[in-house]
């Protein structure tokens, strides 16, 4: 009997296809004030062992190695990987890593190896939110923190409409789609930590806000959303394909031209609304 070989087809992760799809550092350009001054907000100190979970091209991680911490970056985009690395290298930071890895399943990561996981608009977007949970839980150290922002469903400010928005032209989820927004709700995380083995005494929250700045009009970030960001994307592709496109852009460019507080029209200074997460292990 003759053996037959089949080729099996490559498995696409959709989370880490969406994620590559864009470029995302020309919007992370825009994050960086807000990304420092959020870390400054969390007691880094040097020596302090930190994850930065779904960390993209480094908005958070590298202030958090700038104040002396241990720092590993885990980002599911392999091409937000390079840019970090890139942008580590041209600091010469030499307290930071930053690899490939899936926030579902951090393969190679120890239990209980940080004093502090950090996940900033990153793991809320991974699939499994029960199995992110139990990971953050699990690679934390007792005592130690877990601090996640998270976007706000139906929250009148940017992202969250951006999301709102692009939801409308874009085909409905498979079957078993698991909103990353309800990440923003507090009784979802309570849930999803409790499994975990937190009780909600241990969990806490505030409503904080993000600011993205540029030194452009809020029409050209609409553009780079248009281009970059892979949830906008797809809207596109998909109203293009209704013939809606146009609507779509008028939609977003409504939104960012009312967001925006910059004094200057060609200038963008837009706050975004975000809930801030701490979990103590």
């Amino acid at each position: 009997m003759n053996e037959s070989t089949s080729i099996q087809p490559t498995t696409v992760n959709p989370n880490k296809a969406l994620w590559e799809k864009g470029d995302f550092t020309s919007i992370a350009t825009t994050m960086r004030e807000s990304g420092t001054a959020l870390v400054d907000k969390l007691g880094i100190t040097p020596g302090m062992n930190v994850l930065d979970l779904g960390c993209g091209d480094g908005t958070t991680a590298l202030p958090e190695a700038r104040l002396g911490a241990n720092v590993t970056g885990i980002d599911i985009a392999s091409n937000l990987v390079a840019a970090a690395n890139k942008r580590i290298q041209e600091e010469g930071l030499t307290n930071i890593t930053v690899r490939e890895g899936d926030a579902t399943n951090l393969e190679g990561i120890n239990d209980e190896s940080f004093d502090l996981a950090v996940s900033i608009f990153g793991a809320m977007f991974a699939p499994k939110p029960f199995d992110v949970a139990k990971e953050l839980v699990r690679i934390t150290r007792p005592g130690g923190r877990i601090v996640m922002g998270n976007w706000i469903p139906n929250d009148p400010t940017l992202v969250a409409q951006i999301l709102k928005i692009s939801s409308a032209y874009t085909p409905p989820p498979p079957e078993g789609f698991v909103s990353p927004m309800l990440w923003g709700v507090e009784s979802h995380v309570i849930e999803r930590f409790g499994k975990a083995g937190i009780p909600p005494t241990n969990i806490s929250f505030e409503r904080d806000t993000y600011t993205f700045i540029a030194l452009f009009s809020p029409i050209e970030m609409v553009e780079r959303f248009r281009k970059f960001y892979g949830p906008t994307m797809n809207a596109f592709e998909a109203a293009e394909k209704d013939g809606r496109a146009a609507d779509l852009q008028r939609e977003l460019e409504q939104l960012f031209i009312r967001e925006n507080r910059s004094e200057d029209s060609s200038h963008t200074y837009i706050p975004a609304t975000f809930l801030r997460v701490t979990v103590i292990r």
